[in-house]
């Protein structure tokens, strides 16, 4: 997800998007554990969409 379609949602979209992400990541680290991950740059994927996320929710909070 690129940070532009991220700014065109709206705060509770952003939050929403950001849990399923955390509910993903947790997934593909238990996958992880398991041995059962096919794709492991998946999870460097996620967390930086989840630091997109929360980069520009805190970027409308100060300009707020």
């Amino acid at each position: 997800m690129k940070a532009k379609e991220i700014t065109a949602l709206s705060a509770a979209e952003m939050l929403e998007k950001e849990k399923q992400y955390k509910e993903e990541l947790f997934n593909l680290r238990f996958q992880q554990a398991t041995g059962q991950l096919e794709n492991t740059a998946r999870l460097k994927q996620v967390r930086h969409n989840i630091a997109r996320i929360k980069t520009v929710l805190r970027q409308q909070e100060l300009n707020k």
